[in-house]
């Protein structure tokens, strides 16, 4: 199978993601795109995090908590989405469309990839790493890195999301940041025409 997107990172910025592309899934432009992201959440901060300050989640959430609610929740709510656990991505090859990416375990082939995981200097995708550059908004001590981007957009067809696009490590600006990711691939998708995905209780 080829997806269509395949996002990389279960964390905040990619879960926030995955969630808006699935809430699309009754658009013309979306019925038939093949949707996936791998889940990997041990590195993400969240780990060790206790949510006090994020909108929409209840004061004393542990990040822990959230992770794993998350996946529940992508898979109860968007069950067309396929979710990949428990591999690491390794490399990422090819070019738009034609992309391969390599884990631990598998092969997967994508038209898109996001990639969604944290701004640690562990980062060891190859493929990527020509794209690495120091965080900036980011003390310089903890040195934290971020992948070259213009607007979420690395190279044609690979967008970041959260901290590694050089964002601030807070829950909603990294919430914020996939969902912004997800609303630019719907675009994509609608040929160019500006679009977003919106729920309402009116039918």
């Amino acid at each position: 199978m080829v997806f269509d997107v395949l996002l990389i990172g279960g964390g905040v910025s990619g879960m926030s993601c995955a969630l808006v592309l699935g809430s699309a899934k009754n658009k013309p432009f979306v019925i038939d795109k093949k949707i996936g992201i791998i889940v990997h959440q041990k590195t993400s901060s969240l780990q060790e995090a206790i949510i006090n300050n994020a909108y929409g989640i209840a004061s004393n959430t542990f990040g822990t908590d959230l992770l794993s609610e998350s996946t529940q929740n992508l898979s109860h709510t968007y069950p067309h989405i396929t979710q990949i656990p428990d591999e690491k991505v390794l490399e990422i090859s090819g070019e738009f469309p034609e992309f391969i990416v390599i884990t631990n375990k598998n092969k997967y082939k994508s038209k898109i990839i996001v990639v969604g995981i944290g701004a640690a200097n562990t980062f060891a995708i190859e493929g990527l790493m020509n794209f690495l550059e120091p965080h900036k908004k980011s003390l310089p001590e903890k040195q934290r890195i971020q992948l070259k981007n213009n607007d979420h957009l690395v190279s044609e067809g690979i967008y970041v999301t959260g901290t590694l696009a050089g964002w601030r490590s807070q829950v909603a600006i990294a919430a914020g940041s996939g969902a912004a990711v997800a609303t630019d691939i719907l675009t994509l998708w609608n040929g160019g025409i500006q679009t977003h995905a919106h729920d309402s209780i009116r039918k």
